[in-house]
């Protein structure tokens, strides 16, 4: 199992200290993450894009074309590329020039995103929200496959035998390709492409009980066979909250501050009900969303989850409004060098 990071660069004030962390600075401190998790020997990490005042990251391929520079072994990706408000032949571009900078090490998780901030300021219409997507990531799939292009569509201009350069490295685990995933938060129309295609799929698991999303990582692979692939080559991922330190109550009772001052923003937005320490000790219990606590208990979540839903990869989005560095780069190395491996001595077993 490979073990990873992702986030979207939140900068919202400390709901703890007051502090607020400037975007500048929470770029440079995005890159020590990363550097600190190559170091540590983490797999994956993944930046994603928004456009908002509560996060710093609008342009995830710049900052990983920056980080690629700095680290010499740890995949880094998109968390995701907002594909609908995208130039898929940009996408590609970009991503095949961090592929390059980094000798073989970059990915694109490509979803529709959970905000929909993108839509107005790069003139998408909501209307054609699911056709955007669709289209989109035709393209670039095509794109990944040959390095001259024919296509045609109606959301960009079509590709007459046109050359697309650069190409990825030829280094790295899909030479002369990028490794492209599909994000969903749950959407079985989702899980059913991304199957029909034959590409990985990452679940954003932010509430609730993870083991509820078997019947979609089945359909996946039912959906994978039925189109003429072996389902036992394809990846899955789960993505969500989590935070270690080492002492678990400590560890929860921290997190929940950062955790519910996002999640009750967020709510407020959407019109969802408001969450609550109860709502938040349900989901750090074993069978909950949240990967909160010391590495042991994080370790045995890990597994039990694996058990109902047998992923490839687990991510981590730890900095919730702004979790302070010092913590961050604890829960990093405390995921690296306490949780992995213990994880994978019980898969093993």
């Amino acid at each position: 199992m490979e073990f990873g990071i992702y986030s979207f660069g939140d900068i919202h004030q400390d709901p703890t200290s007051g502090d607020r962390v400037s975007v500048e600075q929470n770029l440079a401190d995005t890159i020590e993450r990363i550097k600190t998790a190559d170091a540590a020997g983490l797999d994956y990490f993944g930046l994603g894009e928004h456009h908002r005042p509560d996060y710093s990251i609008s342009a995830p391929a710049t900052v990983l074309a920056a980080a690629a520079t700095v680290t010499s072994r740890i995949k880094l990706g998109s968390a995701v590329t907002v594909l609908s408000t995208e130039d898929p032949v940009r996408v590609f571009q970009q991503f095949a020039t961090i592929d390059l900078l980094s000798h073989g090490r970059a990915e694109i998780v490509a979803g529709r995103g959970s905000f929909i901030e993108s839509f107005p300021i790069f003139g998408a219409s909501l209307n054609d929200y699911d056709s955007l997507y669709a289209e989109k990531l035709d393209l670039l799939l095509q794109l990944n496959e040959s390095e001259f292009v024919t296509w045609t569509g109606h959301f960009r201009p079509s590709l007459d035998n046109q050359q697309i350069l650069p190409r990825p490295s030829d280094a790295g685990d899909f030479p002369g390709k990028l490794d492209i995933w599909i994000a969903t938060g749950g959407n079985p129309e989702s899980s059913a492409r991304a199957g029909a295609l034959g590409v990985p799929v990452s679940y954003a698991i932010i509430g609730g009980h993870p083991e509820r999303f078997a019947p979609l990582f089945d359909l996946y692979r039912r959906s994978a066979a039925q189109h003429g692939h072996d389902p036992s080559t394809l990846r899955t991922a789960v993505a969500a909250p989590g935070f270690i330190g080492t002492d678990s109550r400590i560890a929860k009772d921290t997190f929940y501050n950062y955790w519910i001052d996002s999640m009750s923003r967020i709510s407020a937005e959407r019109g969802f009900p408001t969450p609550n320490r109860e709502t938040y000790e349900d989901m750090v219990d074993k069978r909950g969303a949240i990967f909160a606590g010391d590495p042991q208990e994080v370790a045995d979540k890990i597994v039990y989850v694996h058990g109902h839903l047998g992923m490839d990869r687990i991510g981590l989005q730890m900095d919730w409004s702004g979790v302070p560095q010092s913590l961050m780069l604890e829960s990093i190395e405390l995921f690296a060098n306490e949780v992995a491996p213990r994880v994978r001595k019980a898969l093993a077993a």
